[in-house]
């Protein structure tokens, strides 16, 4: 079942979103996600669709469980999905288990004229025809259609209150099985430890994490498939060199505090030109004076500085990034297109593939915009018909 090619002409359309502010401001922000969530979907016009989402829920679970209800019932029920007659949800709800509690959220959609699709029971080892919408939540442990972890405490131990971890579920279309894990990876929790080592000690800790994803969906108890692995990865440009980059000529002046003498901030100014500040570095704060660089041709100047990836470069596959940093933009929605300055921007969010799953896409997928293009990749949202 594995590696063969699915049925021509079934689009597969992979999308990811840390949704966590949506929830922290619905009224302001819900509304417009969604509508460019479903433009998405009518100029993809997938047959499986695929929407991995983290922080689901927003900073507070149990204050938003309103609008998470409101959410999931709009997108089962929206008009924009009405030809989408098969779904699976799986909420991560249960908040109260520090032990368990992921804030993930994943949704499959399946167009009414897609044929002979299944889904993995992990439990029972078989796969299962789906039917119907159905909606799981709170303990996911114990949903036999799916695999669900949350990372161990000491992987990163600066974080009381981690909710980083992943869901695997399995599918198959036509005879070609693959994976889809949702992850959320850890963060930097501070602007001036990053700075410190390149790579920096964060960047560790997510290797970690993503090594042990791949070592868990690879083993000995099930068959193995090509696999997606899409989410908020939270993958940082190496932070000292693009400082160094961005601040070549610049002169540094060093903050500390007067009771612990500990840095507390970093100025750079530049030698001349009366010593414009060019950039502010806090623990939470990266305050570069023109956000342009980040904009500019989607940022690719930076990608050089885009590292965490290549540590598993026979692992894991990325089609050419296409699109701007994608965060940390800002939360106002009257400031769309601007990043926030407390974090450096970078590409958190991606589509990553096992070195099968690539040969899958490549070989059915052609990457021209002409009317005979089959299908096309990004790294933001993804598009392949098999």
């Amino acid at each position: 079942m594995a590696g063969k090619a699915a049925a021509p002409g079934t689009a597969v359309l992979l999308v990811t979103a840390n949704v966590g502010s949506l929830f922290d401001d619905p009224e302001n922000l819900q509304k417009n996600w969604l509508r460019e969530f479903y433009q998405v979907v009518h100029t993809h016009k997938p047959h499986f669709m695929a929407l991995h989402c983290q922080e689901f829920g927003g900073k507070n679970y149990e204050a938003s469980m309103s609008h998470v209800d409101k959410f999931v019932k709009e997108l089962l029920s929206s008009d924009a999905m009405k030809e989408y007659n098969r779904a699976r949800v799986y909420l991560d709800e249960n908040y109260k288990s520090q032990e368990h509690f992921t804030a993930l959220g994943s949704f499959y959609f399946l167009h009414e004229s897609l044929k002979n699709i299944y889904q993995f029971d992990f439990k029972a080892k078989k796969y299962r025809k789906v039917a119907g919408k159905e909606i799981y939540s709170d303990t996911l442990e114990s949903t036999p259609m799916l695999e669900k972890e949350k990372f161990p405490q000491d992987y990163f131990p600066e974080c009381k209150w981690s909710r980083k971890g992943f869901i695997r579920t399995r599918w198959c279309i036509a005879d070609c099985a693959f994976d889809l894990v949702n992850i959320h990876l850890f963060h930097d929790a501070s602007n001036l430890v990053a700075w410190e080592t390149s790579p920096s000690v964060y960047s560790g800790i997510r290797h970690k994490a993503l090594g042990y994803v791949l070592d868990r969906i690879i083993d000995q108890r099930f068959e193995k498939v090509s696999y997606f692995v899409f989410g908020d990865f939270n993958f940082r440009l190496d932070s000292k060199s693009v400082v160094e980059t961005l601040c070549t000529k610049a002169t540094m002046q060093t903050v500390r505090a007067a009771d612990t003498n500990e840095v507390v901030k970093l100025i750079f100014r530049e030698s001349d030109n009366d010593r414009k500040v060019m950039l502010q570095l806090e623990k939470k704060l990266f305050d570069y004076f023109n956000q342009e660089v980040f904009r500019d041709n989607n940022g690719t100047a930076l990608l050089e500085f885009d590292k965490e990836l290549s540590v598993f470069k026979d692992r894991l596959y990325e089609l050419d990034i296409s699109f701007p940093p994608s965060y940390p933009y800002s939360e106002d929605a009257r400031q769309g297109e601007q990043y926030m300055n407390t974090r450096c921007p970078a590409w958190c969010d991606r589509i990553l593939m096992s070195p099968s799953a690539k040969e899958l896409v490549l070989r059915v997928s052609v990457c021209c915009p002409g009317p005979g293009c089959r299908g096309t990749w990004n790294a933001g949202s993804g598009l392949a018909r098999w």
